[in-house]
């Protein structure tokens, strides 16, 4: 049975002792393995990271806050949507809400858009507000990797708070030793919303050549229910999922790989899918994923110049949304072709170096209609990005390693509507970052970066009618306050400026072996971090306008409308970020805490900040095949337009395997079935929630 071990990091300025020194590792290699060669105990792997470097490196010494979850985490939660994989995870929040097809990522505070997310390295680019941007079931899902903080100097525009790397299953993830041909069957129930989950793979190795295919079906037969017993309108959703990949390698060298995904979802939800349904606002939708890549691996034995890896791909997202109420039919098309080549090289200039170079490109396009007509909300128009970039790990002395980067981006802009303008920029994105390894087990480090988002094409051109009001009080604390109705409009805003954030991390990790026992591991991180944002785009609502105040004397009704616009502010984000783990084989303790803070230029707190959370979670495995285990995840209150209270969830599971190729699963979510909301959803949770799953290999 795998032991899971986790990662990541320390506080500005903190200071650590450490004991003991086993192992060293050869800058810009994988990392040889944790393995104690002691009867009865079992293999702990060391944890290598890909996203901080665009290759595999050790945890241990990247000068990066990173986060894993791998396929045993996954497995262990019997997720359902992605917050249940991420939503505690030091440094990340999901506060898109209970819909899982609402759910964006928040990193720090950088949401949505401020965070990259790559599926098997394409980009997940779609963005039009509300509709979430995960397409592809958690069971499809090997590994998951964080990397927070200013990336752009290898990623560009959009990872100023991170990068979020998700990698499906192949065939090597699934063959046992000696296996050529095999297949999955999972199927599992959840009792909030009456869900009905199944997936099958079927996987294979035929010489040069290895197979993947996967699909699965998530039913919602009714609506879900907050920790108050209220039914969630509208959260009864169907949802599809497939992927197929093959890779051929005709040379130890050489790997050739084609894959594809399908996603689909279908039911009754609001537009603003995290927000509450009504009759008036509930639309039937219906939204087809599709995506394709070519990747290329290509590493000749005994070069250390060429190692290539390089990605050809095209998304393109179909949704449509047909308001129940008036017949209101709204298409939305959402199109990504990209280009991503990156190559490592190993060499000597006084010093060891690994250098990381390499070039993306890549077009979102969109198109909206309504009705068969114009759409103002989702305007015609394309978004083209051409970047080179280049990283550095040099090995100053075998403790100090040194690592600058840069990448420069030119992007260009192109509207299509009477009075708007194309537009052409370019930004230079540097990183320097330096780590010192203290002793074997402990390292420091600190990174300086500069990263951007330029601006999405709807927050740069959306138009037309943002939501109604409908007998909106002026003045919600008093009854005998004037009713009016009224519409709220955006207002586009083609000027908004490219963001920019400076950025400072510093952090340490600590690890220890045979912590206490034979075996054991204690691995300690932990890091602070600071940003300071010129011209953040800034989403503004006003609701009450009074140069549109009309008054109907004959009704006695009042008129008032509002807006809706971007603009640029600057602001400033900092935090702590830590977790501790503690792995004794019979037993297991883990703890992580998530202390973020974020404002304005005007002192205003930021919105998009997310609450104070502890983890504290633990269990046990009484035999080999058993685990028990709970969580408690403890959140701070947070105000802002939305005031969220604090909360307290526990959740608790078991997992038997009583064959090497069957696992059977049980949980239960949210214990004291609590009525919670995660900042800054107005939305609650889901309450309490029985699971069961069950899956087999053969």
């Amino acid at each position: 049975m795998s032991v899971r071990i986790s990662k990541k990091l320390l506080m500005l300025g903190a200071s650590a002792l450490a004991l003991a020194a086993n192992g060293q590792v050869a800058l810009g290699q994988t990392a040889p393995s944790d393995s104690l060669a002691v009867p009865g105990v079992a293999e702990l792997d060391e944890i290598t990271v890909t996203a901080p470097a665009r290759g595999p490196r050790s945890l241990q010494e990247t000068s990066a806050a990173v986060g894993v979850v791998d396929s045993e985490e996954i497995e262990r939660r019997q997720a359902e949507s992605f917050e249940d994989l991420l939503g505690d995870e030091p440094g990340v929040s999901i506060p898109g809400g209970p819909r899982g097809i609402s759910q964006e990522p928040n990193i720090r505070g950088f949401q949505d858009e401020q965070v990259v997310i790559r599926l098997d390295g394409v980009r997940q680019n779609f963005s039009l507000a509300h509709r979430g941007r995960f397409f592809i079931d958690p069971d499809a899902v090997e590994r998951i990797e964080v990397l927070r903080g200013g990336a752009s100097a290898l990623y560009g525009s959009g990872a100023m708070g991170g990068v979020v790397s998700l990698e499906t299953k192949r065939a090597a993830d699934l063959l046992k030793p000696g296996q050529s041909i095999g297949g999955r069957l999972k199927t599992g129930y959840s009792s909030n919303g009456g869900g009905i989950f199944g997936s099958g793979t079927a996987y294979g190795q035929l010489g040069d050549v290895d197979m993947l295919g996967f699909i699965s079906w998530r039913e919602m037969t009714e609506d879900l229910q907050d920790g108050s017993g209220a039914d969630i309108r509208a959260s009864e959703l169907d949802v599809r999922n497939g992927l197929a990949t093959v890779g051929f390698e005709p040379s130890e060298a050489l790997r050739i790989e084609i894959g594809g995904t399908y996603y689909e979802d279908e039911g009754l939800t609001p537009p603003n899918a995290n927000a509450a349904a009504s009759a008036t606002t509930e639309v039937d939708r219906d939204i087809r994923v599709a995506s394709g890549r070519i990747g290329v691996e290509y590493a000749p034995v005994g070069s250390d110049l060429i190692n290539l890896k390089g990605d050809v791909y095209l998304s393109d997202i179909a949704l449509v949304e047909d308001r129940l109420a008036d017949g209101r039919f709204d298409t939305s098309d959402f199109q990504t072709i990209g280009l991503d080549i990156a190559n490592s090289s190993k060499f000597q200039i006084g010093a060891p170096v690994v250098l990381t170079y390499g070039v993306e490109a890549y077009q979102d396009s969109q198109e909206g209609a309504r009705n068969g007509g114009d759409r103002e909300q989702f305007p015609d128009a394309s978004l083209t990005f051409l970047a080179g970039f280049a990283q550095a790990e040099v090995a100053l002395t075998k403790q100090l390693t040194l690592t600058p980067g840069l990448r420069f981006d030119h992007f260009s802009l192109e509207p299509e509507g009477e009075g708007l303008e194309d537009r052409s920029e370019g930004q230079f994105s540097p990183r320097l970052a330096l780590s010192f390894k203290a002793t074997d087990n402990l390292t420091l480090w600190a990174s300086a970066s500069q990263s951007f988002r330029a601006p999405s094409l709807t927050e740069l051109y959306n138009d037309g009618v943002h939501f109604a009001m409908d007998g909106f009080p002026l003045n919600p604390t008093d009854p005998a306050a004037p009713i009016f109705t009224g519409v709220n409009n955006f207002v586009p805003n083609p000027d908004l400026k490219p963001e920019k954030a400076n950025q400072l991390d510093v952090g340490a990790r600590y690890r220890f072996r045979n912590f206490a026992g034979q075996g054991n591991v204690l691995r300690f991180s932990a890091n602070g971090y600071y940003a300071d944002v010129d011209d953040y785009i800034d989403q503004v609502a006003t609701f009450i306008d009074p140069d549109t105040f009309v008054f109907d004397p004959v009704s006695g009704q009042s008129f008032l409308s509002g807006t809706t616009t971007t603009r640029n502010v600057d602001a400033k984000l900092w935090g702590f970020e830590g977790e501790v783990e503690f792995d004794a084989q019979e037993w297991f303790v883990e703890a992580g805490v998530t202390l973020p803070r974020g404002e304005g230029d005007d002192g205003e707190v930021l919105d998009s900040i997310p609450q104070d959370r502890l983890t504290l979670s633990g269990g046990f495995r009484p035999f080999e095949e058993v685990e028990v285990g709970a969580r408690g995840t403890f959140r701070a209150g947070r105000s802002g337009n939305e005031n969220t209270p604090g909360s307290s969830v526990f959740d608790v599971y078991v997992s038997y395997e009583p064959l090497d190729n069957l696992r059977l699963q049980a949980g239960v979510d949210n214990v004291l079935d609590r009525d919670y909301r995660i900042h800054a959803n107005a939305l609650s949770q889901p309450g309490r929630t029985f699971k069961i799953s069950g899956a087999i290999q053969f």
